[in-house]
């Protein structure tokens, strides 16, 4: 199962193992901390109008999570990459709405390691492509 395994594997698979079980947060630690966690106001956070949709972005972040793993386990690391540049679009829409609405430091620290990963895909680090 892990024949094509390399150190360069690790980046992405532990992203994709924290939004496998972080995606399910707003239902094992209820939605108000899984908002606060996000990196949004605690004027958000205790809005019950927002908490659906917090369990929505989980549900589609463990989804994300969970392809990927699928993706890598199935040895199609090209395409990982490509999910990965993706995640850059996520940088920029976390980066804009945690500035905000979140709390101070959350949007530099989502944009900064989503952009990451997606640079790290962008340059088929996770292939061996090293565009």
């Amino acid at each position: 199962m892990f024949e094509h395994f390399a150190l360069r594997h690790i980046p992405p698979l532990l992203l994709a193992s924290i939004w496998t079980v972080g995606g399910l947060m707003a239902w094992t630690h209820g939605p108000e901390e899984a908002i606060l966690t996000y990196g949004l106001s605690q004027r958000i956070a205790s809005s019950e109008a927002a908490w659906p949709l917090i369990r929505i972005e989980g549900s589609r972040v463990t989804t994300i999570g969970v392809a990927i793993w699928g993706i890598y386990l199935g040895g199609h690391l090209e395409a990982m990459d490509t999910l990965l540049a993706c995640i850059g679009w996520m940088a920029i829409v976390d980066g804009v709405v945690c500035a905000k609405d979140g709390s101070p430091g959350s949007a530099r620290m989502r944009a900064t390691y989503q952009a990451v990963i997606s640079v790290w895909g962008l340059l088929g680090m996770t292939s061996g492509k090293y565009i």
